[in-house]
């Protein structure tokens, strides 16, 4: 493999590129007009405009990317995550061109693309599943029954779902029929399919996964598990690895679990096997993600292992080259997914132009994002300007070490989550490990990030002293109006004074 097209753009698209560059593979970054100016079009080795800014004009356009690689000579795609990372479609056509896919086959990410057909595909292998049905249901009155039967409160979810969108929670039955309704509309809404199922509500869930990593030759590993339970809308927000809670039995066989599932559907690649456990440590499958993950960085921060490499050296057919012997966890690592959202307003996304962006840096910090100073956020892509991943040798160096790089990243011009994951680090929940997925709904609240005055100025004119004193000792000058540069610094760092 000589040449690798990224279908997609921003951090992950450079992050591919990097490791691309390390094994002397060449790289063509495919990007927008909003893109125009991003620096993953700037590392790149050739990079082509694909259209307007609309990903359904731009990087969803399947054939294109096709065509770009056949006239530039390229051996494999790298899909990155989402857009067309999990489209079994392309796949096939890209295989069909003879273009070498850097993911799985077709089948597993269309067995694995829809939580029903997963659910019947993994159901002999032993692995464990929330009580629920196996089907698609539409008919009311026997939804009505099946739901008394699993017993209330239950949850309806889309089959083809993701993202929480086609998901209703039901305490009572009196609630099921408009819920029902709800949950099949917003199904046919989001992905054009209004197959729903029913499933018992887990109510203090923690939402645990697996990274594995299979070949073509039938080995198999999993590369131990990662924390994703600090979620807003159902999306995560804060991940870590390993997990606070697992003991060595658990995460043994959960990850056994994960690689049942990978045999289920004869995976090959790089994939994440997600479950949810109960407040007694039972866990359930919830589904497989065929792609890499946003969090991915924090399991490669224990591991030590390049998991963007692998994927490439799985594509061209080589083989692991390592048991799960070999595997073990070194210290523990964060990462926080730094949104131009406003946490203090529901977590509203925001646009505009980052008139300051400078990087934490340190031992044990690494930011993987696709931005410089000076870019604006767009509108029409996720709003996620970086990830902010530390490591440390154990989970509250950790923390610590993430506290810190929160304050020494300076974002103005958008409003960020930052704030949110200094409240995060702070609390005694995370701190304790005593959290699940409704840590948000249980302990924050907007106000939580309102700074009191008083303190903003009395740190101000502490700050303004040190520094003139640094300066100049001699001086006897002092002005004690908080510098714009620590007000912006502070107001992204509301809740940690």
């Amino acid at each position: 493999m000589k040449k690798i097209l990224v279908a997609n753009r921003g951090e992950i698209a450079l992050r591919i590129m990097r490791t691309a560059r390390e094994m002397g593979i060449a790289t063509v970054a495919i990007y927008s007009e909003a893109d125009r100016h991003a620096p993953h079009v700037k590392y790149a080795d050739e990079a082509v405009l694909m259209g307007p800014p609309p990903s359904s004009e731009s990087y969803l356009l399947g054939d294109k990317i096709i065509e770009i690689c056949k006239k530039l000579g390229v051996d494999g795609i790298h899909p990155g995550y989402g857009f067309l990372s999990e489209n079994a479609d392309f796949c096939k056509k890209v295989q069909k061109a003879g273009i070498i896919f850097i993911g799985p086959n077709p089948n597993s990410i269309e067995v694995m693309g829809d939580k029903l057909s997963a659910k019947q595909a993994v159901k002999s292998y032993g692995v464990p599943m929330v009580p629920g049905v196996e089907e698609a249901i539409d008919d009311i009155e026997e939804a009505k029954k099946i739901a008394a039967d699993i017993g209330f409160p239950i949850l309806i979810k889309a089959s083809a779902g993701g993202g929480g969108k086609g998901m209703r929670i039901v305490e009572n039955e009196g609630d099921f029929e408009e819920q029902m309704d709800l949950a099949v509309s917003e199904a046919v809404s989001a992905f054009g399919n209004g197959a729903v199922f029913i499933e018992k509500y887990v109510g203090s869930p923690r939402h645990i996964e697996i990274q594995i990593l299979c070949d073509s030759h039938g080995n198999g590993v999993y590369l131990f598990e990662r924390e994703c339970s600090i979620q807003r809308r159902h999306q995560k927000v804060v991940e870590e690895a390993p997990s606070a809670i697992l003991t060595p039995e658990i995460r043994k066989a959960m990850g056994e679990s994960a690689l049942a599932v990978a045999k289920a559907c004869d995976y090959v690649g790089a994939g994440t096997v997600e479950f949810l456990m109960d407040e007694k440590l039972n866990f359930y499958f919830l589904e497989m993600n065929t792609r890499l993950q946003v969090e991915h960085p924090v399991t490669e921060m224990i591991t030590g292992m390049d998991l963007v490499r692998e994927q490439i050296r799985v594509a061209r057919g080589e083989e692991l080259g390592y048991s799960q012997d070999d595997l073990a966890i070194n210290g523990h690592s964060l990462e926080m997914r730094v949104y131009a959202e406003n946490p203090a307003n529901n977590f509203l996304p925001d646009i505009g132009k980052l008139s300051t962006y400078r990087r934490p840096q340190g031992p044990g910090v690494r930011v993987d994002d696709g931005f410089e100073e000076g870019m604006e956020v767009p509108i029409y892509y996720d709003p996620m300007i970086s990830k902010l991943v530390v490591h440390g040798a154990d989970r509250n160096q950790a923390i610590e070490r993430m506290k810190r790089a929160i304050a020494d990243f300076h974002i103005a011009g958008v409003e960020t989550t930052l704030p949110f994951g200094a409240f995060v680090m702070d609390h005694p929940a995370f701190v304790s490990g005593d959290f699940d997925t409704h840590f948000v709904n249980h302990h924050f609240k907007p106000e939580y990030l309102e700074a009191d005055d008083s303190l903003v100025e009395i740190a101000g004119l502490a700050a303004a002293i040190f520094e003139s004193e640094s300066k100049d000792k001699k001086s006897q000058v002092l002005d004690v109006e908080p510098s714009k540069e620590w007000k912006e610094r502070r107001r992204y760092n509301r809740g940690t004074v």
